[in-house]
Order: structure tokens, then C-alpha cells, then sequence
């Protein structure tokens, strides 16, 4: 156990990572900068926690490379299992983080990166089952992609662009949540 913690580098990678994703959601919760966008007329809002949730994920890709493949097909326990139980607790813990800080500072934009967190941790996963090296990518990609294309006009966002929607609209965390789970589930068949 001491082994796969130290190859998962949950506390040299993992840990910090957390702690710089609540750091930027107590203080910057309310950052935001204005960006052109590619499709509307007007530009677009892009808030700090839009892109807080790159921290976890990125980490947690990273995390999930660092395999010790001799060792691990010899291990009595379920590597798969640890593995999700990590990304599940870091998850947990960064919705968890974010959901309180969007409470206690009445910030919408706090909240979101919970639900975000969920969203785009299980697209890592699913896209970590298809290409293993280019998982942490396709966050980030989905990111900015809908920070310049996901606005329909001002603050308005299309109905894909899930990581604009307000941390209120229930069907969005709903497709979040199921989107964590199928990634999970696409996890537990990675060889």
C-alpha cells in the first residue's frame, strides 16, 4: 500500500494540487476576465474557476500514469479499485471544497467548479480509456474550446457548453455526475 501511494505520487502531486484548487476557490472565486468570442457578437465572461478544475484533473492524470506494471500484476490487491477510490476521494474532496466555498462567499462561479470537477474528471477517464498519454488533454481542450465557442450570445450558453451552466440548473449536474460514473466505469476496463 505504502508503494502504490508513493507511485501514485498522491502526496507529492495529488495533495498540492488540492490544496492550490481550495486556495484559488477561496481566492478567486470572483476573477474574471472578458474574451472575444468566435461566435457571438459580444464577448464572453471567463471566470478563474472555469479553469481551476484543469488542477485536479491534470493531477490526477498524471497520477494515474505512474504505474509500476511488474509489481502491480503481482499485487494481491485490486490496483483499479485504489485507483478509483483516489480519484473518487480527490473528486469528493474538490466538490466538497468548492461547494463550501461557494456557500460561505454566496458565489455561484465556486459552486460550478464542483460540478465541473465531476464533469470533466470523467471525461478524462473515459478519454484515458482511448489514449491513455493524451487523457489530461482533453479536459483542457474541452475547456477552452468552450470558453471561445460555447456562448450562443452573452452569458447565454449552449446547451453542450456543461461547464457554463449555472451551478443551479439540476440536469446539468445530473449529466455530470452520470458522465464521472461512465468514466469510472471506463477505468474499471482499462487494462
Amino acid at each position: 500500500m505504502t508503494l502504490w501511494i508513493k507511485a501514485r505520487r498522491t502526496t507529492t502531486v495529488i495533495l498540492p494540487a488540492l490544496a492550490v484548487f481550495v486556495v484559488v476557490a477561496v481566492s478567486g472565486h470572483n476573477q474574471y476576465a472578458e474574451l472575444p468570442s468566435l461566435v457571438a457578437v459580444s464577448g464572453n465572461r471567463v471566470f478563474l474557476m472555469q479553469l481551476a478544475p484543469l488542477l485536479i484533473t491534470s493531477a490526477l492524470g498524471y497520477s494515474l500514469t505512474q504505474r509500476l506494471p511488474e509489481i502491480e500484476a503481482t499485487a494481491r490487491r485490486d490496483m483499479r479499485l485504489l485507483d478509483a477510490a483516489l480519484v473518487t476521494a480527490v473528486v469528493a474532496a474538490g466538490a466538497v471544497a468548492s461547494v463550501a466555498v461557494g456557500v460561505l462567499a454566496d458565489a455561484e462561479e465556486a459552486t460550478m467548479a464542483g460540478r465541473n470537477l465531476l464533469f470533466l474528471t470523467g471525461l478524462m477517464l473515459i478519454a484515458r480509456r482511448i489514449h491513455e498519454q493524451a487523457a489530461t488533454v482533453v479536459p483542457a481542450a474541452w475547456v477552452f474550446v468552450v470558453m471561445f465557442v460555447g456562448h450562443r450570445s452573452f452569458q447565454q450558453p449552449w446547451i453542450w457548453a456543461v461547464t457554463l451552466h449555472p451551478a443551479h440548473v439540476m440536469p446539468t449536474l445530473a449529466f455530470s455526475l452520470a458522465v464521472f460514473a461512465a468514466g469510472l466505469g471506463a477505468h474499471f476496463t482499462t487494462r
